[in-house]
């Protein structure tokens, strides 16, 4: 999770266009309505929603489009919302080990449409089971470094179901069972620890180095892939040393 962590620091630090934040706000949205739709429009009684809204105002998403949002899942506007969850496995340049999760309401345009982007960028798709047998789903919190310290969140979250921080620069990220991601987000607030996000995601169980040139071709891969409307997230094995990090970034 880390190489990708990184990946989207180094990205995040890059000028935004227009085209992709419109793009993020959309699948921000789509997030909160279906865990509006899940759980209902009651934020104190629905955990996944007050992290969906909470990724959603750390991006800038408006306060009325996530109201909107917010009533449009929980079938408060008389709109249907239907959308299924796909996962499609495949890899990348140099075999590097993807996981695409679709949120559609059309799994025939998704389908396609992963397989004409992974054909164009260097990827190829798999069988089903044979990558997701690597990820393991979990709970990652991300904590912005600025003001605390790795001991602070490590305190925190200890006893909270944990099962490790690590110190991604400017960032710290909290690794949980899926189950415990809650208790451990409360954990943070009660210590006054603010965090940027916090999400259930698939985590690999071994990571693979790679180096600057395979990181462009995952890139690209990646960033052809997210610019689908269809696909929500992509998860990946690959990590990045600290040398190819700031090669990347100085480009």
């Amino acid at each position: 999770m880390s190489g990708h962590s990184k990946w989207a620091t180094t990205k995040h630090k890059k000028a935004v266009i227009d085209a992709r934040r419109a793009k993020s706000f959309a699948k921000l949205i789509k997030n909160i309505e279906v865990a509006a739709k899940m759980g209902g429009a009651d934020l104190s009684g629905n955990p996944t929603l007050v992290d969906a809204v909470q990724k959603a105002k750390k991006t800038s998403v408006p306060n009325d489009n996530i109201d909107r949002a917010i009533k449009r899942g929980a079938g408060l506007t008389g709109e249907s919302i239907e959308y299924t969850t796909i996962m499609y496995e495949g890899y990348g340049p140099n075999g590097v080990a993807l996981l695409i999760e679709c949120l559609t309401d059309n799994k025939n345009r998704a389908a396609a449409e992963v397989r004409t982007l992974m054909s164009r960028n260097g990827g190829t798709m798999a069988d089903p089971g044979s990558v997701a047998y690597n990820f393991a789903r979990k709970g990652v919190i991300v904590v912005p470094a600025e003001g605390t310290t790795e001991d602070d969140v490590l305190a925190a979250v200890l006893d909270a179901g944990a099962e490790e921080v690590t110190d991604e620069g400017d960032t710290f990220e909290v690794i949980t069972e899926a189950s415990d991601m809650v208790a451990a987000r409360t954990a943070l607030q009660e210590a006054g620890i603010d965090y940027d996000s916090a999400d259930a995601a698939f985590v690999p169980n071994l990571k693979v180095e790679i180096d600057a040139d395979t990181a462009r071709k995952v890139f690209r891969l990646i960033d052809a892939l997210e610019d689908s409307d269809d696909v929500q997230n992509i998860y990946s094995n690959f990590d990045l040393s600290p040398e190819v990090q700031a090669e990347l970034e100085a480009e």
